[in-house]
């Protein structure tokens, strides 16, 4: 298991990895951590015709439940505001199909949820 300094870099790491994981897949990273004054994505992607904002959250242990468990309805709403903002800067029509996805990385294993919200 990955050893960090501090939860940025830990953070980083593990969203390195749901990336490289979602690559093999077929998925085209197209940003990393967007931010704005709503909050930030920790990736934006492009799986087909489907415009992917994700949601990473890593766990260590179960101790406080699944990694997937930390993305509750507050998280989700935030990405939601920050997907808006980002289609906006980027000039995407309004038609642009999006996806919400969330990634759990408990311990070394991967859990990928497509419409996860």
């Amino acid at each position: 298991m990955f050893e960090a300094k501090n939860k940025r870099t830990t953070g980083s790491h593990y969203e390195n990895l749901v990336a490289a994981f979602l690559q093999n897949q077929g998925y085209e990273i197209l940003e990393r951590n967007f931010r704005c004054r709503s909050g930030e994505i920790d990736l934006i992607a492009r799986d087909g015709r489907y415009l992917v904002f994700i949601e990473v959250k890593f766990r260590s242990s179960g101790h406080a439940g699944s990694a997937l468990e930390a993305i509750d309805a507050r998280k989700a709403a935030q990405v939601r505001r920050v997907a808006s903002v980002y289609l906006y800067q980027k000039r995407y029509s309004e038609h642009t199909p999006v996806r919400f996805d969330a990634a759990g990385v408990d311990g070394d294993r991967i859990t990928y949820i497509k419409n996860a919200f």
